[in-house]
């Protein structure tokens, strides 16, 4: 053999590693780039990775459901192919323009996935109902029923904190058979009364102790205020709670509204009768452990319906990813590995799961450990090829 046909040789087998490692390569530079862009990032690592990012453009549809129409917005690619995601934010006052929702959403787009996003009205009220899970259901099975959405019949679901859980259970539905491709939850529940124990008394299920947010035990108030004061002191005691959480959701993305927010509170619990006075004052004080203990005996009845917790429904039979913060203080990381359990026995899917330090609950976070972003964006990498 000559040497320059060596040489040649050389060339492209050279060639040939470098474009199989390029491949290979990609999917995890394009996880990376995905949540560096939704942690905020800066750095010059971000700057080099060869992610894609197609043009996206958004329009409001309305979606209808069993129980009235729902505001929501798409995410289109300008090379759209035919899969599409739909994702439902968690328990948030924000609609389809909360920051988060419309960075997620047009990051994911911008991959090239139809992307609709779908803020439950209950939800957006700081209210975790089964009307919330039907409206899931009909939403998934409109899309998928949509060819302009959802050309392939099909459509990949994510849902964010409480409507993680509450989209596992709409999922596992007979209506929406063969209309699911793959199921995200990112900080989800496997079952609502434990975890609303867990915020009554912070006791997690093996006995130790997290101290639970207060985000938590006060939309737990919300739906129990009918239960612990008199019938005129109902509505007053709730837009003071409402108050609150409101308030809270605007801590992230604008700190001076929700201190005018938390004043308002504050002056609002002021004004009311006792016993709502109280209930008021431990909302704004964040005195959990007092919430707790009155609110504990109402958790099963509270919680208890079996379309609000994925461990007391038929589990769906399709690829589930569960995604967890390890410290979460509002759904606690041990509802992940129960999940993961339950739906390992009782479907003959694929389920995958992850906890990680790199989120807080549903907050992602740049700053972590090698090994811990490793593991984050290989986990992600593989529910991006879901999505593709």
């Amino acid at each position: 053999m000559s040497s320059v046909r060596r040489r040649v040789l050389w060339i492209g087998l050279v060639a040939g590693v470098l474009v199989t490692a390029a491949i290979v390569a990609l999917p995890y530079a394009q996880s990376a780039a995905f949540i560096l862009d939704l942690a905020g990032s800066k750095t010059w690592v971000r700057s080099v990775l060869p992610a894609r990012a197609f043009a996206v453009t958004t329009r409001d549809i309305q979606i209808p459901t069993r129980h009235g129409p729902v505001a929501a917005r798409v995410a289109e690619p300008a090379t759209a192919g035919a899969r599409s995601v739909i994702v439902f934010p968690g328990v948030h006052a924000g609609g389809v323009d909360e920051p988060r929702l419309a960075a997620f959403s047009q990051r994911l787009a911008a991959t090239g996935v139809r992307v609709v996003s779908v803020p439950l009205p209950d939800l957006r009220e700081f209210r975790i109902t089964a009307r919330s899970t039907d409206m899931i259901e009909d939403a998934v099975g409109w899309m998928a029923s949509t060819p302009a959405l959802a050309p392939s019949g099909r459509v990949g679901v994510a849902g964010v904190s409480f409507a993680g859980g509450l989209a596992i259970v709409a999922a596992g539905r007979p209506a929406l058979a063969d209309k699911v491709q793959f199921i995200v939850s990112v900080g989800g529940h496997a079952e609502l009364p434990r975890v609303m124990t867990y915020l009554c008394t912070g006791r997690l299920p093996d006995g130790t102790l997290r101290p639970p947010h207060d985000y938590g035990v006060a939309i737990i108030l919300l739906s129990a205020i009918d239960r612990l004061v008199p019938h005129d002191q109902v509505e007053p005691l709730r837009r003071a709670v409402l108050t609150f959480l409101i308030a809270s959701s605007d801590t992230s993305s604008d700190a001076a509204r929700a201190e005018r927010g938390f004043a308002d509170a504050r002056a609002q619990a002021a004004r009311l009768a006792e016993p709502a006075r109280t209930y008021a004052n431990w909302v704004n004080e964040r005195k959990t452990a007092e919430l707790g203990r009155a609110l504990l005996p109402h958790v099963e009845e509270l919680g208890g319906n079996p379309a609000l917790s994925p461990e007391r429904a038929p589990a769906p039979q399709v690829p589930v990813f569960l995604l967890h913060g390890e410290a979460d203080n509002v759904i606690p990381s041990s509802e992940a590995p129960r999940l993961a359990a339950y739906l390992e026995r009782h479907s003959g899917a694929e389920v995958r799961w992850l906890l990680t330090p790199l989120i807080s609950h549903a907050h992602l976070q740049e700053q972590a450990a090698t090994a811990d972003m490793w593991r984050l964006v290989s986990f992600w990498k593989e529910i991006l090829a879901a999505a593709h």
